[in-house]
């Protein structure tokens, strides 16, 4: 029997975790101005912030997964194609920039948590993200981000191969082209996750 949303997020301990929602992924300094016009589209970041903010006021924490590089490179091995392209544009996603910044519009608050990574493309191996859930006492990861063409999908398998039950919020998560998109959500997030829009999430809370 599957288990109600309202367990999962409710009784269950949740975490919301956002996933590279920063200005230079999906915001004013974006490198992909693609996903940021359909994250605009699909409304993801005020979507996203009214996540945050409900959960917060339901006491659930709210952890940031950022992604970033050195200037020098060093630590972001370019062992798959998406990361040697890149890695080869020196102004891509630098540390200490605005682009590894939360994108305002999402309300992020000073008792929010970031896990931060320089390598892979997905958020939990290598990264504090786990260790932090578990201190927290998470046993249900409610996900929001981009993209739903990778970075979403590793964020649910790691998150399941770890432990944790996982919830998609639908309409805080893009991705690119828009009917791919779609079919990720149709037909591949079902499988290992239980998917749900933020009304419904944050009812409950």
């Amino acid at each position: 029997m599957p288990i109600e949303l309202s367990d999962l997020v409710g009784d269950r301990r949740p975490a919301v975790v956002t996933m590279e929602l920063q200005r230079g992924v999906v915001g004013d300094l974006s490198s992909f101005p693609t996903l940021a016009d359909e994250v605009d589209r699909v409304g993801v970041i005020a979507h996203t912030a009214r996540l945050t903010a409900e959960a917060r006021r339901a006491g659930v924490p709210v952890v940031h997964c950022t992604a970033g590089f050195r200037a020098d490179r060093r630590g972001s091995p370019a062992n798959a194609p998406l990361i040697a392209a890149l890695l080869r544009r020196p102004e891509h996603l630098l540390e200490r920039t605005g682009a590894v910044e939360i994108v305002p519009a999402l309300g992020a608050e000073p008792a929010d948590l970031v896990s931060h990574r320089r390598h892979g493309v997905s958020p939990f191996l290598g990264t504090s993200l786990d260790p932090t859930l578990r201190a927290l006492g998470v046993s249900t990861v409610v996900a929001a981000g981009v993209s739903l063409n990778l970075g979403i999908i590793g964020l649910v398998v790691e998150a399941v191969n770890l432990g944790y039950r996982v919830v998609v919020a639908t309409d805080a998560v893009a991705g690119v082209p828009a009917d791919f998109a779609a079919d990720v959500l149709r037909h591949t997030l079902p499988l290992v996750a239980t998917l749900a829009t933020v009304d419904d999430i944050v009812n409950a809370f």
